[in-house]
């Protein structure tokens, strides 16, 4: 009979340069202001974040505490540029949700 091992987490320890580069910039939309009720905020971010860096990043910036990282990645639209057929990059998205009593002014600058 086998044992489980006790799972280990480790913790991202990220550079100042790869915080800022993890958040490219707040989604400002109605959808995500509606969000902001739910203590809850939206960022673009680099294709191969992992919720873990996104974490870290956004505790670190910001000062505030993370509940809860989810993360979805919008597929590029085909348009026509010119008249020639092209393609929008994929973007990724993170909707952060930050914990009771926590806050970030996405209208103001870091």
């Amino acid at each position: 009979m086998s044992r489980a091992r006790p799972r280990i987490r480790n913790e991202v320890r990220l550079s100042e340069e790869r915080k800022l580069e993890l958040i490219r910039r707040p989604i400002i939309t109605e959808k995500t202001t509606l969000m902001g009720e739910d203590n809850r905020v939206a960022f673009v971010v680099p294709i191969d974040a992992s919720k873990p860096e996104i974490k870290a990043a956004v505790e670190g910036v910001f000062s505030v505490k993370v509940k809860a990282v989810n993360t979805l990645i919008a597929k590029g639209k085909t348009k026509r540029f010119r008249g020639r057929p092209g393609r929008r990059a994929d973007v990724k998205k993170a909707m952060v949700t930050l914990e009771e009593g926590q806050s970030i002014d996405v209208t103001t600058g870091i």
